[in-house]
């Protein structure tokens, strides 16, 4: 009875494994969290993906996209669809790619609609009042082209692509 008392706790604190007996699963896995593409389904889904233009099990690609379609059941290159590298030339960049932690940080305002106006016409407004070539409604006599531009056409231009808001 001391031997049994003794080993007690040493078969308690032994890992062991064991097997169960019970079926709850009885076979059954979730096969959802398996990536199989493209092996699952039966023969006549399998022939649909491979004949229809839009099979009712659309075939996983595993993230590539085609640089075609198909048509009449020809595969058509289109070139436009062939994804490019484009890598800029740096030769001569001053800039280095790294930036060191001791650099001063640098905090810089929003950019209003003043810091617009005095970018764009605040110099040309002071070399006309200089120069006497404003009228009595502060208009220019010799406007630019950016001062000849309507409101329309100037919304045109700032929505237009490569605009700075893009």
């Amino acid at each position: 009875m001391q031997n049994c008392i003794k080993l007690l706790p040493l078969a308690l604190k032994c890992n062991q494994r064991a097997i169960s007996t019970t079926a709850p699963m009885a076979g059954k896995r979730n096969f959802r969290k398996f990536n199989v593409y493209g092996k699952r389904g039966t023969r006549v889904v399998k022939e649909a993906q491979r004949t229809l233009a839009n099979p009712p099990v659309a075939i996983h690609k595993r993230g590539v996209r085609d640089t075609g379609i198909t048509v009449n059941g020809q595969f058509v290159e289109i070139p436009e669809k062939i994804p490019d590298i484009i890598v800029p030339d740096l030769t001569g960049c001053k800039l280095k790619p790294y930036v060191s932690y001791k650099a001063p940080e640098v905090i810089q305002s929003e950019f209003t609609s003043l810091d617009l106006f005095n970018a764009v016409y605040s110099q040309k407004i002071i070399e006309d009042f200089k120069a006497g070539k404003l009228e009595a409604d502060g208009s220019a006599t010799e406007p630019s082209p950016n001062e000849q531009l309507t409101p329309e056409l100037a919304l045109q231009r700032a929505r237009k692509t490569g605009s700075d808001i893009f």
